[in-house]
């Protein structure tokens, strides 16, 4: 009978999760609501599949977002390079369909938010910080 008694708390402690670690240590994750309307000249080129733009707007993520149209849905990624804190050379640049870090060269796709060619040097690697992209017409709303 004691068992019995002892069996769901067993069960609560071992269903628990330990998430440590699976946040990225380098970037605050910060609040925010961004609109971008599709029939805007500035934003035209993710009205077709494969294409990314910069948004640089104050406000809109850390050091920005990158938003691109995978042809089958819009995913939007943080500007700031994943694998080190914020710093002058931290704001990765749009090269086509990836963003890459000018502090080290990490290169990370755009369609997945996947670091390309992780060093293999036993040190732990983050892929790109992605926020929701949700769209509405041509209304993609990028938010956190």
């Amino acid at each position: 009978m004691r068992t019995l008694k002892f069996l769901p708390f067993c069960f609560i402690l071992f269903s628990c999760s330990n998430d440590q670690g699976q946040r990225n240590p380098y970037l605050q994750e910060i609040g925010f609501r961004f609109e971008v309307n599709l029939n805007l000249p500035l934003y035209s080129p993710l009205t077709n599949p494969g294409n990314a733009v910069y948004i640089g707007a104050q406000g809109v993520g850390i050091r920005g977002v990158f938003v691109m149209n995978t042809g089958f849905a819009f995913r939007a990624f943080e500007a700031s390079c994943p694998n080190h804190s914020p710093s002058p050379c931290s704001t990765t640049q749009l090269e086509g369909q990836t963003a890459v870090c000018a502090c080290e060269g990490y290169e990370y796709s755009l369609f997945t938010g996947q670091q390309l060619s992780v060093p293999q040097d036993g040190n732990r690697y983050f892929n790109m910080l992605e926020y929701r992209a949700i769209q509405s017409g041509n209304i993609v709303t990028i938010s956190n």
